[in-house]
């Protein structure tokens, strides 16, 4: 075999499945390659928090087996990382939180579950913010994640593990998951590619909830491509999640090749205004000029209603998540407070002690919003707005076939800048949360530079239309190469 170890790292998630198909190299060669990988610049991003180097090993001799015998799934031997709340049987589970910091799970989530099914090789499990609660993967109770183009600046959150982890070449490809941005914001700026799909599209069986009416898993990778090839797999009906959608899943990767000659791209006057920095909105208007190009048509459009997308998200967001993190109580699994008095000191001591910051924000506003007296005020009110949102997005896709433009409003800002107001961190989601709300698919791809550090454009089609931003984004990526860049010291 001779390809070089010490390159596998820089191709692709697809580059490597040609390469194992052609017997370039082994899977335990390529796996060993990128544990190794994992230790020498693991620690100084803080990816990970948890490494599966014995089990990864053990499943790369599985696949070598099963190539060699002519059983190879989708995924044969290649290397995967999952953000940390997906429950994977044996493995830790912490959601980046003390209150699950020795939880091991007994099962394996769906995605999980698929992914394994397929072939695939587990590396470990990702750091991110608490139960996916944050927008600067500042809020873990493991410690920040570091963006590789700078470590002194955040990647985004709450999957910021998985994109710091692709961005700097450790692993080819991650999970992730997407409540009100949290697998694009990050994508965008790392410079990489991530997509939430349709919500429903992908279970969410064993995806430890935050929001279970926004909530949805997704994949951050270095290309449409590899995004394609990933997500066809993890898509698709499954019995035990009452929101899965029984709908067929294409192929994905045969669809890359659509040209994207003639589609309608939807632009939003309102994501063009005072809050956008100037050079990421200069970086997104060449990007669609660049598609214009191709023969796309831009045509502008009014969305009425999508900036109220980040009120609205703030009602709904904690109030289902003040439900969601009830169960966590020390009386069952998790985190418990030593020697309480009573039940109630019990129950208060533990979730004060297990629960960080962020996530006590979040249930007290939650709780707040759901309370005698206030649940019609804000909660039902909100519940309002965003039908009136999602209204606004089906009489958009009237005239167009997908909406594009920024996807986060400035580049990756420093650690710390942010903590101490809330409502500026919040604000970084500003333009993916409204695709949250309407449970619509959301792309974002590398398409330029601010400042030296990477912009992302973001692509949002109608329900079940991955297909379509998928073959959009790969027809990008096939004139430009903002997607091949790699932060210098990790080359």
């Amino acid at each position: 075999m001779a390809t070089n170890s010490n390159e596998l790292h820089t191709r692709t998630l697809a580059e490597l499945a040609g390469g194992l198909a052609a017997g370039d190299f082994s899977s335990r060669e390529l796996t060993e390659a990128l544990l190794a990988r994992i230790e020498s610049h693991g620690s100084s991003l803080n990816a990970f928090i948890t490494v599966t180097e014995e089990a990864a090993l053990a499943q790369a001799d599985d696949a070598d087996k099963q190539r060699a015998a002519g059983e190879v799934g989708p995924l044969n031997g290649l290397p995967i990382v999952h953000k940390d709340l997906f429950c994977t049987k044996g493995v830790l589970t912490t959601c980046g939180s003390r209150m699950l910091e020795n939880f091991v799970s007994p099962y394996d989530s769906t995605v999980v579950e698929r992914i394994s099914s397929a072939g695939a090789v587990l590396l470990g499990k990702t750091n991110m913010d608490e139960f996916a609660m944050g927008s600067s993967n500042e809020t873990s109770y493991f410690g920040p994640v570091k963006n590789p183009w700078d470590t002194k600046l955040s990647p985004g959150g709450s999957s910021g593990g998985s994109a710091a982890s692709v961005a700097a070449r450790i692993v080819p490809a991650a999970t992730g998951t997407d409540t009100g941005g949290s697998i694009r914001q990050p994508a965008a700026l790392t410079g990489i590619t991530g997509i939430k799909p349709t919500y429903g599209r992908v279970s969410r069986y064993g995806m430890v909830a935050f929001a279970s009416s926004l909530d949805q898993a997704g994949v951050l990778t270095r290309s449409a491509e590899d995004a394609a090839l990933l997500l066809g797999v993890m898509a698709g009906l499954d019995p035990r999640d009452s929101t899965s959608v029984d709908e067929p899943v294409p192929d994905y990767v045969g669809g890359l090749s659509k040209p994207v000659k003639g589609l309608k791209i939807g632009v939003v006057k309102q994501h063009f205004n005072e809050g956008l920095d100037e050079q990421c909105g200069n970086a997104v208007k060449d990007a669609l000029k660049a598609l214009e190009g191709e023969g796309a048509r831009l045509i502008k459009i009014d969305m009425p209603n999508i900036d109220l997308s980040v009120p609205t998200y703030y009602v709904v967001a904690p109030a289902e998540c003040s439900s969601n993190l009830s169960r966590f109580d020390g009386v069952r699994f998790g985190h418990r407070a030593d020697e309480p008095e009573d039940l109630l000191d019990l129950y208060c001591r533990t979730r004060g002690e297990g629960f960080g910051e962020e996530v006590k924000r979040r249930i007290m506003t939650g709780t707040y919003v759901l309370s005698a007296g206030y649940y019609d005020a804000y909660y039902l009110k909100a519940q309002k707005v965003r039908q009136l949102i999602s209204r606004d997005f089906m009489n958009a896709f009237e005239a167009v076939d997908v909406i594009a433009g920024p996807t986060a409003p400035t580049v990756a800002f420093a650690i710390g800048a942010k903590t101490d107001d809330p409502v500026t961190m919040y604000l970084n989601d500003i333009y993916t949360i409204s695709a949250n709300l309407a449970g619509l698919p959301g792309l974002s791809i590398p398409c330029g530079r601010a400042d030296g550090l990477p912009v992302g454009l973001q692509l949002v089609g109608p329900h079940f239309s991955e297909e379509t931003i998928l073959a959009c984004a790969h027809q990008y990526q096939q004139i430009t190469d903002w997607h091949q860049a790699c932060p210098e010291d990790f080359r």
